[in-house]
């Protein structure tokens, strides 16, 4: 058999069968292809719904959250006026017992004085010589006071209301997030194509170039990775290095610091710089710029965090504390002590945030290096303090790791 059309005599009908089948895979694996999208697109309409319907719950619930938050604090704050109003009430007995005893110790002084004068004056009229003898040394055995004690009453001075500190302390609203989940161009793939990697496999090597410290011979201490699918590295040497993932060195910064904390925020690479205690960041015409100062507080890691604010590690003498900074440098919250009122922290180092909102901090000044993976997990590597603590977005204490070797990953 052979076709019909003139132009195509010579095709046999098995030609035009193959033709038909190819036809017909390239239209179902294409219509596979729609159906898999569909069923996502189903999938992400369910959890909408979903959300949707419980939307006023969830906002009630936080607005009773909200509410139960301030009938507490009017609690702690009534407590504490009734604690200062007994205090006052206390001090006022004590400075009445005190005062009532020191009126009676002039009122007996004056009464001795008066007699004396009384007595001084007789022996004036009388001329008395035998009684002036003997008055002599009592009048001059009569002393007087060099000094005598003054008591202040009570004064309550009412401390200036930072709201910065009080909400931090209170807390605050997390803003609606944003994530982008990419459908448009979505390859197809069948399941039974899918094939897990049995080696790992590493798809480059980047040589940062960084000096060696002479104590560790530490090169590179902290990497911030890009939209555009790039690296940033800090290392031992007063330089920012922007890598593509080839390796090709793109850009280099001058800072005033060794690079050893570093993060991305707003598409710009910021860092630490503790020798004037700022956070600065990379403009896009490549200049420095600071964004805000901690005054005495030395500043070691940073990161930003889901909420859009900055998450920075802070020293002072032997105080260590994790606060959360606006763009601006407000202080939104702070970290510092457990439910105990013990310090949560001895000397903290790098700081990241996973996709609970916890707050993972590891103890320790340098050597370590922090990856998130996709479930959440911090992975780290301490070759000395060799602990890890993670509290929750709101500075609850979660847990803390400690590798049994001396070290861990």
């Amino acid at each position: 058999m052979q076709c019909v059309s003139i132009s195509h005599r010579s095709h046999t009908i098995s030609e035009l069968s193959d033709k038909i089948n190819e036809l017909l895979k390239s239209i179902t694996s294409e219509n596979d292809r729609l159906q898999s999208f569909r069923h996502e697109l189903e999938k992400n309409l369910n959890e909408t719904t979903k959300q949707l319907s419980s939307l006023s719950s969830v906002y009630m619930r936080g607005k009773d959250e909200v509410t139960a938050r301030g009938e507490e604090w009017h609690k702690l704050i009534d407590d504490y006026v009734k604690k200062l109003q007994q205090q006052l009430d206390d001090l006022w007995r004590e400075s009445e017992a005190v005062l009532q005893k020191q009126k009676q110790e002039f009122q007996e002084m004056i009464k001795k004085i008066d007699a004396i004068n009384t007595k001084s004056t007789q022996l004036q009229k009388s001329k008395n010589v035998t009684e002036m003898q003997k008055f002599k040394p009592v009048i001059e055995e009569q002393g007087t006071m060099e000094e005598f004690t003054q008591y202040t009453t009570p004064v309550f001075y009412a401390c200036e209301l930072d709201i910065n500190f009080w909400q931090a302390s209170f807390g605050y609203i997390q803003k609606i997030q944003e994530k982008k989940i990419s459908l448009r161009g979505r390859k197809h793939v069948a399941a039974d194509t899918v094939k897990m990697l049995d080696i790992p496999l590493v798809p480059s090597i980047i040589v940062s170039g960084f000096p060696a410290d002479k104590e560790n011979n530490n090169r590179l201490y902290d990497m911030a990775v890009t939209d555009d699918k790039k690296v940033w590295m800090g290392g031992h040497s007063n330089e920012l290095k922007l890598f593509d993932l080839q390796g090709n060195l793109q850009r280099t910064v001058s800072i005033s610091d060794i690079g050893m904390y570093i993060c991305m925020y707003n598409k710009q690479v910021v860092f630490s710089d503790s020798n004037d205690k700022t956070v600065k960041k990379i403009s896009d015409n490549k200049k420095v710029v600071m964004m805000f100062q901690t005054r005495e507080w030395i500043i070691k890691g940073i990161t930003g965090s889901s909420s859009g604010d900055f998450l920075v590690c802070l020293h002072k003498n032997d105080q260590c504390k994790v606060v959360r900074y606006s763009s601006t440098g407000t202080v939104l919250q702070e970290i510092q002590y457990d439910s105990q009122g013990q310090p949560l922290y001895q000397a903290t180092g790098y700081i990241a945030e996973n996709v609970n909102g916890d707050i993972i901090v590891t103890d320790h000044k340098k050597g370590i290096a922090i990856v998130e993976n996709v479930t959440g997990n911090i992975i780290v590597n301490d070759y000395k303090k060799e602990i890890v603590i993670a509290v929750d977005k709101r500075g609850i204490f979660r847990y803390s790791y400690s590798g049994k070797d001396g070290s861990f990953c």
